[in-house]
């Protein structure tokens, strides 16, 4: 297995799986600590509440694994709310985040701007700050499917990779060394989304 897509109870796990392999890439959907250990490349997707998925993670015993995989240098792909978890905090609930990241995740404030609606829900552009090994190929300004009401706000603005205009600017996209964080989903995001995939899944070979 070159991917394993870690399995938390959070998330549309099988659209995740389906896109990978049709990409022509080995990938498993798993909880198992060892599979997931012998795995070229994690996928940690989300879809849901930050505290409940959070807890349910650690109650499986899967901290420790990301954070060793992670230490490892192994590719590392944060989806959503995946994404999320790997900063210390959510104002979305109460529960400390894996801290992997500094910074927090936050809820839109649009107090300015009455004529958008939170959650931020559709086609959106990804605006290039920072090109990580996954964006390789995608013009700035592409489309991607977005589906969120929090966002993250990293300590360090040099980790952003991308940011996208709802109202203002956030956080799209995040990546530090072998660890890639993604707000929006890319098995939704029709071929913008596969190439991105297909990108992360080059580095796991």
């Amino acid at each position: 297995m070159s991917i394993a897509i870690i399995d938390y109870g959070a998330g549309n796990l099988r659209s995740v799986e389906k896109a990978v392999q049709k990409l022509g890439f080995s990938a498993e959907i798993t909880r198992d600590k060892s599979a997931i250990r012998g795995a070229r490349g994690i996928i940690l997707p989300g879809v849901g509440s930050f505290d409940p998925a959070i807890a349910e993670l650690r109650s499986l015993g899967l901290e420790s694994v990301i954070e060793e995989a992670i230490i490892s240098g192994k590719p590392f792909l944060g989806i959503c709310l995946g994404m999320q978890h790997l900063f210390e905090s959510s104002e979305e609930g109460k529960l400390a985040g894996l801290g992997i990241i500094k910074g927090k995740v936050v809820r839109f404030a649009l107090d300015k701007n009455p004529e958008l609606s939170v959650p931020h829900m559709g086609w959106n552009r990804l605006l290039v700050k920072r090109r990580s090994p996954i964006l390789a190929g995608i013009d700035d300004g592409s489309m991607v499917y977005f589906a969120h009401t929090y966002h993250v706000r990293p300590k360090d603005d040099i980790i952003i990779s991308t940011t996208t205009d709802y109202g203002y600017d956030f956080a799209s996209s995040v990546w530090k060394d072998n660890l890639f964080g993604i707000q929006f989903h890319p098995e939704k995001s029709g071929e913008v989304g596969l190439a991105i995939l297909n990108n992360f899944g080059g580095l796991c070979k």
